[in-house]
């Protein structure tokens, strides 16, 4: 688990960090749970582009994620592989249940090959197992954390990513999130024990332009490089910028420092302390 850097062999090598892949054991991903993936380029059904600076990209096959855990309470699972998804941020785990059936889940940091996770009321409060919050005590990490009841897990899934409960109430607890919000989540919602591995994904540096598109980036124009009449901030002589305006969106949205949080939102009554900023 490490990052490496690469002889300037060509000019964008140069600057180049990519990942060593050490803690990944195949490069075979296991057939029965991919599902292919269509791309939008950013289009709708019409062809309209409704979100912008998306297209190409390599073709990518889907791994189904078990998210929920719940149906599997008293099967020990064994953990086969540890494997890269082109998906997402974090690595996953092919684990085979007691049953002979295989799932896919993230991979916690830590996790090897051969060790025996469990999942429910009474496992064992261990890396990579999976219970209610009730069970879990406060201080430990943990991340993959359900919002509501048999809803799946929804937050915290992230590479490197955890979370902590600081505390709890009644039928609440306390979560500090890795944003540095602290909200109430119900104390029957699951969780899983430790911290998501591939930390070191923050540290990457793409080097190059080609890797972005590989990931289906296009290149995202500024507003002060188009013309008026595709852009607010767009005309004028040389960098200007049309005198400094507030900086909105191509249809005129005030676009840094607005607040796009419904003041009545149902959700807000859960979140004991706002995000550090």
């Amino acid at each position: 688990m490490g990052v490496k850097t690469h002889k300037p062999y060509t000019p964008t090598m140069r600057y180049q960090i990519t990942s060593d892949y050490a803690e990944v054991t195949t490069s075979q991903p296991h057939k029965p749970l991919l599902s292919p993936m269509k791309k939008t380029g950013g289009r709708n059904a019409h062809g309209h582009i409704t979100s912008r600076f998306m297209g190409g990209g390599h073709k990518q096959m889907y791994r189904h994620i078990d998210f929920f855990r719940r149906d599997k309470v008293g099967v020990t699972a064994k953990v086969l592989t540890i494997e890269y998804d082109p998906n997402r941020s974090s690595r996953i785990s092919l684990v085979q249940y007691a049953d002979g059936e295989k799932r896919y889940i993230l991979w916690p940091e830590g996790l090897r090959v051969g060790d025996t996770i469990a999942a429910g009321d009474d496992a064992e409060v261990k890396l990579g197992n999976a219970m209610p919050l009730r069970r879990i005590p406060p201080g430990q990490m943990i991340h993959n954390i359900e919002l509501q009841q048999h809803r799946g897990a929804q937050i915290v899934r992230s590479a490197g990513s955890w979370a902590m409960i600081q505390a709890k109430e009644g039928e609440l607890a306390h979560v500090k999130l890795p944003s540095g919000e602290v909200r109430f989540v119900d104390q029957d919602c699951w969780a899983t024990i430790g911290q998501l591995g591939h930390s070191e994904h923050k540290s990457l540096v793409t080097g190059k332009a080609g890797r972005s598109r590989w990931l289906g980036r296009k290149p995202h124009v500024r507003g002060v490089a188009m013309n008026p009449i595709d852009h607010p901030h767009g005309g004028g002589e040389g960098k200007s910028g049309q005198g400094n305006p507030h900086p909105v969106s191509p249809w005129g949205w005030h676009t840094k420092g607005r607040k796009t949080r419904r003041p009545k939102k149902y959700s807000n009554r859960f979140i004991v302390k706002r995000r550090t900023r």
